[in-house]
């Protein structure tokens, strides 16, 4: 009988009292959200890719984050290709001689690697985590002997249908939340126009808050429907979307300082890539120096062929450079590059080989398409 007396009748009619004063704001909010989204899909809007990846194709294309000086080697070993298990011993030799170990681990949703460097005792991860369709999760850290290096950083991308959302920390603490965050958002206005901005908020103390924004924007070509599948390419697994290939793309970012950066790249035909970059440098004379205007703009190309990539740049500083990659097989590749600086009367040389070797039979390789059939 007590069991009885505790299903009381009238909880459902409580719940239904709560639900209809809800309703008057719930509902208007629900309308509005979904006339929104309605609007938007009728507007043919696309998914405008995170503001990190802002100039990916760029970067890509121009040979700046790829030149190397000195000698350098990288021999590589599969273990397994799925889940992929992969270990690299990396030698250079310059100015500053090392060798790190590194090893890479991943499968559909888990990535995570690492590098140890012995001279230093330096190690540095990097690890992303794929929770859903449109939620990735990454963590970056290093640690090491030298006094203000080591580091933490914990960020979050949520890519929504049609706009990209980031938030990052770097050395948070839990405490006082004390630490460097960044929050960003790009959204997509138009077919080929996004516009959003990156807000970064540093906190040395908790009674000390310095903002500075930077706003951002993204102009394209009208999408190509018949390019690429549905799906998002920066993020593996993300929630499909309006495909979605521009031929050419135009970035601006106006930083706090007042600097402006300025991309533009151009896909001339499937082995043909071309990239230009400007960057302002305005500085304020202060006790560190006079004041300063300048501008330096970067041109670079970069071809693809069978078994090649060939990379060339020149700059307004005086620099012309070039680095070709020349793959004589699928697990052997050698690497040459140099750069010019006019100005200075400066040069630079770089040679490299990539080895890449597996514990995997040729047929295993083959089946898992590492390698092309015979």
């Amino acid at each position: 009988m007590a069991s009885e007396k505790l299903n009381v009748p009238g909880e459902p009619a409580v719940l239904d009292v709560f639900t209809s004063l809800l309703q008057p704001v719930s509902q208007p909010l629900g309308a509005a959200f979904n006339r929104l989204h309605n609007w938007k899909e009728n507007m043919g809007l696309i998914q405008p890719g995170t503001v990190e990846n802002l100039t990916r194709d760029v970067t890509q294309t121009l040979m700046t984050n790829y030149f190397f000086e000195g000698a350098r080697a990288d021999l590589s070993k599969m273990v397994s290709p799925n889940p992929a298990f992969q270990v690299t011993h990396s030698f250079s030799l310059g100015q500053k001689s090392n060798y790190t170990l590194g090893a890479l681990f991943a499968n559909q949703s888990t990535f995570m690697h690492g590098q140890w460097d012995p001279s230093t005792g330096g190690v540095n991860m990097r690890a992303n985590q794929t929770w859903s369709e449109s939620d990735v999760t990454k963590i970056q850290a290093q640690l090491s002997s030298a006094p203000g290096q080591t580091m933490f950083q914990i960020e979050h991308d949520h890519i929504g249908p049609h706009y990209s959302l980031n938030l990052k920390s770097i050395n948070p603490s839990p405490l006082d939340l004390t630490g460097l965050h960044f929050v960003s958002l790009l959204h997509s206005v138009t077919p080929r126009l996004s516009l959003g901005f990156e807000t970064i908020i540093q906190r040395t103390s908790p009674a000390e808050m310095t903002p500075a924004t930077s706003w951002l924007m993204k102009y394209t070509s009208l999408p190509n429907a018949l390019s690429e599948p549905l799906g998002h390419p920066e993020v593996p697994g993300a929630a499909p979307v309006a495909p979605f290939v521009p031929s050419w793309s135009a970035t601006a970012q106006l930083q706090p300082s007042g600097n402006i950066q300025t991309t533009y790249f151009q896909k001339l035909s499937d082995k043909v890539d071309v990239a230009l970059d400007l960057q302002t440098q305005i500085q304020p004379a202060s006790f560190m120096g006079p004041a300063k205007r300048d501008a330096v703009a970067t041109l670079g190309a970069k071809y693809e062929f069978r078994m090649a990539t060939f990379r060339g740049q020149v700059d307004s500083a005086g620099k012309v450079g070039m680095l070709l990659e020349q793959r004589f097989t699928p697990a052997f590749a050698f690497l040459v590059g140099g750069e010019i600086d006019h100005a200075k009367n400066t040069s630079r040389f770089g040679l490299g080989v990539m080895i890449e070797s597996s514990t995997m039979t040729p047929e295993e390789m083959m089946a898992a398409g590492m390698i092309p059939p015979q």
